[in-house]
């Protein structure tokens, strides 16, 4: 137990410190409902790992219909964009929109998985107000977090990526790609730039009217989380706190901005047009 305890302390220390590649570590998990699903978690010591379950499926059924076009923007390795693909089917598409180059590898590899019954399109790009090249830096010598910036010197860390990442504008994407499909469901997770990206496709929103998923950080100004709040209310959304990606999930409506301050740490909101 010990020896498995220092090896792991050491293997968190040197991915703090050393950029390496790390790999999918593939694993079935048999659903109620979906049967068989593969999932590749990200064997980056510093990355919590991630399993696939029936409610988080059915969380997303409650939004999500078989065929529809779905959003995921900062998919990470895969592990909220496999569940809503499941739910979207083959027959939908689910974008998984991606910066990191490093996990971006493994969010590809779950896209190649469960071709029966999902359909994900990895996207290597940043979400942005217009197409743009950024640099993507980290804290962490193994990009275990990070962010992308107009600049290499910046809050997100010491650690920059050697090539530029491309932004690109979601709704400008949408029109070259799917023209003429509706996206249904948006899921935004930025480390903490959640409003910041719904800022940026206020044009999307306002054309297709998609349920959205976002999250308030804890450690976020008051004003900020209010902020949060109104730029989806703005839209003329609905919007409620729910406790977790499950479908038997606790939910509250978050009925004004200062609602949203009730609650210290992070949380998910989810928001659907009136």
């Amino acid at each position: 137990m010990m020896l498995k305890y220092l090896r792991e302390s050491f293997r968190r220390k040197k991915a703090r410190r050393i950029t390496q590649e790390y790999a999918p570590l593939i694993k079935t998990y048999q659903l109620e409902k979906e049967g068989a699903v593969e999932f590749a978690n990200w064997d980056n010591p510093l990355v919590e790992k991630h399993t696939i379950s029936q409610v988080d499926v059915d969380f997303f059924k409650k939004f999500i219909k078989k065929g529809d076009l779905i959003v995921d923007i900062g998919a990470n390795s895969g592990a909220v964009t496999v569940p809503m693909s499941l739910a979207a089917g083959k027959e939908g598409v689910t974008l998984g929109f991606d910066p990191n180059p490093y996990v971006f590898k493994i969010l590809a590899t779950n896209a190649s998985l469960n071709k029966e019954k999902t359909n994900i399109v990895a996207v290597p790009c940043a979400i942005a107000a217009t197409e743009s090249e950024y640099y993507y830096t980290s804290s962490e010598a193994s990009f275990a977090n990070g962010g992308i910036s107009e600049t290499n010197d910046n809050r997100h860390g010491k650690f920059v990526y050697p090539e530029q990442i491309k932004g690109v504008n979601l709704h400008e994407y949408i029109q070259e790609n799917y023209a003429g499909k509706q996206v249904t469901f948006v899921k935004v997770d930025a480390e903490g730039y959640d409003k910041e990206i719904i800022k940026s496709i206020g044009d999307l929103i306002s054309a297709h009217k998609p349920v959205m998923v976002a999250e308030s950080f804890g450690s976020s100004s008051d004003d900020a989380k209010k902020e949060l709040f109104e730029v989806i209310a703005q839209h003329n959304y609905q919007i409620f706190y729910f406790e977790d990606f499950k479908s038997d999930a606790e939910t509250i409506e978050v009925k004004n901005a200062e609602e949203m301050l009730k609650w210290k740490e992070t949380i998910n909101i989810y928001a659907v047009p009136r």
